[in-house]
């Protein structure tokens, strides 16, 4: 099959199949994988916790250094594959190679000094994302394997993201899944049957990541990919990379954010000791798992939004999201009434410590009241994004964990104490929902209002 045909056969499918079905087609895979992910980071949660109180704790403060590396790879990936889904709506497969291959390369770079960096001043790092002293030895262990699979992990989140916004989510997943369930297998073998502690948990998710990196990379090379990398056609127009930063700024400051909040939660917690910092670990643990289920949904969304965009298929892109809407917000309903029920046993699931769920008992229950906003959130991030209204989008991503949290977490914790750590989060996100949902319905409205008024697209008449 050349090329054309290739891009003839995906604006057929992206522009044509019915939108319950596409939605649903894209985001099951990208479900499947965000759930393997988070439950690879909940089986690093399990088994590291199963040394010490603080090893536990040590898992909390390697996920802020987890968020850095997402941020950078969110910030390339969805910046470029935004530009990419919508150069396919519009028949440009020359621009959607370059944009794939200037993402791609600069992840590889950006990882590489990522690394050197935090190898160099590694316990300082580790100190400045919330570590203890007690907490700081089993930290440095996890975190160096990390970071020097720092390139290839950065890579493999933005080959990811290509592979969705081209709707091929389920090459992405391939990738993915076999990653996160050789992490799982991993970190028993690692840390009990080698000896290795917490270095083990490390060494198991470098190892794992970076055998995603090579199933990933290997879509693009045997020809599965409309975009192709190629180092001749790295851009070399400023403009073009700045546009793909712009696209991933709302990614950037989603998963950079949640960095600095996690470092800021961490620091607010260990006032409470080395129990506080691992019962908010848990808790952050097991909604980063509930909440991947309404992103996988959200993910789902996006190709088809920035698609039909590019396409000027306006009615389809507000269908999109009115659908997703609605899918993620049953899904949510679901698992927050079995997680309700079973909350108890799921914390001491991770940490059978009474200190440490005295603190993260009351803040799960908090978060579950909070967690039926996120179809709102997620949905109107992503549309935003999707189809390139980056100034938009960069301020919603920014409002849950830096317009509302991080005030709140500096604030709260000095006038409720242990209190003021538990609620943050949720209130931060009730905020966020009340932001949100205007944004939505006014673009909503603009969508029905643009259909009438679009061009017919001679190519399809």
């Amino acid at each position: 099959m050349t090329s054309d045909d290739r891009t003839r056969q995906q604006f057929q499918k992206m522009t044509e199949t019915p939108i319950p079905r596409l939605v649903l087609g894209l985001a099951a895979p990208t479900i499947l994988s965000m759930l393997i992910t988070s439950i690879y980071n909940l089986a690093d949660t399990f088994f590291v916790g199963q040394i010490s109180t603080s090893a536990s704790g040590a898992v909390g403060v390697v996920s802020s250094l987890m968020a850095i590396i997402q941020a950078l790879g969110f910030m390339l990936g969805h910046g470029s594959g935004t530009i990419i889904s919508r150069s396919l709506g519009s028949r440009n497969a020359d621009a959607a190679t370059r944009f794939a291959s200037t993402s791609f390369f600069t992840a590889l770079a950006t990882g590489a000094v990522l690394g050197v960096a935090g190898l160099a001043a590694l316990p300082d790092f580790m100190l400045l994302l919330g570590s203890t002293d007690t907490i700081l030895p089993h930290a440095c262990a996890y975190a160096r394997p990390i970071l020097l699979a720092g390139p290839l992990m950065i890579s493999s989140f933005v080959m990811n993201n290509i592979l969705r916004y081209e709707g091929k989510a389920d090459l992405a997943m391939i990738g993915l899944v076999t990653g996160g369930l050789l992490n799982i297998a991993l970190d028993p073998l690692f840390m009990f049957g080698l000896g290795l502690g917490t270095a083990g948990a490390g060494i198991a998710t470098a190892l794992s990541q970076s055998i995603s990196f090579g199933i990933l990379l290997s879509m693009f090379l045997r020809g599965k990919t409309v975009s192709q990398f190629r180092l001749s056609a790295v851009t070399r127009q400023p403009w073009e990379f700045l546009q793909i930063l712009a696209g991933g700024a709302p990614s950037f400051g989603r998963q950079g954010l949640n960095s600095i909040g996690g470092m800021l939660l961490n620091i607010a917690a260990r006032s409470y000791g080395d129990a506080a910092v691992a019962g908010m670990s848990i808790v952050s643990r097991i909604f980063m798992f509930i909440l991947s289920v309404a992103i996988g949904v959200g993910q789902g969304l996006q190709p088809v939004a920035s698609f039909n965009y590019g396409a000027r298929k306006y009615r389809r892109v507000r269908s999109a999201a009115l659908f997703t809407m609605e899918a993620a917000f049953v899904l949510l309903a679901v698992l927050m009434g079995v997680c309700w029920w079973k909350d108890d046993s799921l914390i001491r699931l991770f940490r059978d410590d009474p200190a440490v769920t005295a603190v993260a008992l009351p803040a799960f229950r908090y978060q579950c009241l909070a967690m039926i906003l996120h179809p709102v959130i997620v949905v109107t991030n992503m549309t935003f994004q999707s189809v390139g209204k980056a100034g938009r989008a960069t301020f919603l991503a920014c409002c849950r964990q830096g317009v509302f949290f991080i005030p709140l977490i500096l604030l709260l914790p000095s006038h409720l104490g242990l209190l003021g750590v538990e609620v943050c989060q949720p209130i931060a996100d009730v905020l966020t929902f009340f932001v949100s949902l205007p944004f939505l319905m006014g673009f909503l409205k603009q969508l029905s209002r643009m259909e009438p008024a679009q061009t017919p697209d001679p190519a399809l008449s």
